[in-house]
C-alpha cells in the first residue's frame, strides 16, 4: 500500500471541486476505466503529495503542468516530489500545459 498522508485528503478534494480545463478534458477521456481497463483516481493523495491522475493497476503517475510549475522553485520541487513517487515504484509522466487555467 502506498503511504498516504490525511492532511492532503482536505486539499485533493478541493482540487477535484477545481480543476484546470486540461485536467477536465484528460479526466473525460481516462475514467471509467476507458484506456486498456485500468482505472484511474484523480487529485490522489501519496506519500505527501497530491498527484494529478493515478492509474493503479498500472502504478502509473500523470501530472498536467502549469506554467507555474516552470520557475526555478517549482522545477527541484517537482524533481524531487518525481524521485519520491519513482521510489515507490511509480512512473511518472508529465504533460505540458503552459496554458492550463482553472474553471
Amino acid at each position: 500500500m502506498l503511504p498516504y498522508s490525511r492532511t492532503t485528503k482536505p486539499l485533493a478534494r478541493e482540487l477535484r471541486k477545481n480543476q484546470t480545463g486540461a485536467e477536465e478534458l484528460l479526466w473525460s477521456q481516462i475514467r471509467r476505466k476507458q484506456i486498456l481497463g485500468v482505472q484511474f483516481n484523480r487529485q490522489r493523495p501519496i506519500a505527501g503529495y497530491i498527484v494529478d491522475f493515478y492509474g493503479v493497476e498500472a502504478k502509473l503517475v500523470i501530472e498536467l503542468d502549469g506554467s507555474q510549475h516552470y520557475e526555478p522553485d517549482a522545477l527541484a520541487y517537482d524533481f524531487e516530489r518525481t524521485k519520491v513517487l519513482e521510489s515507490l515504484g511509480l512512473k511518472v509522466i508529465r504533460f505540458e500545459c503552459r496554458r492550463c487555467f482553472r474553471s
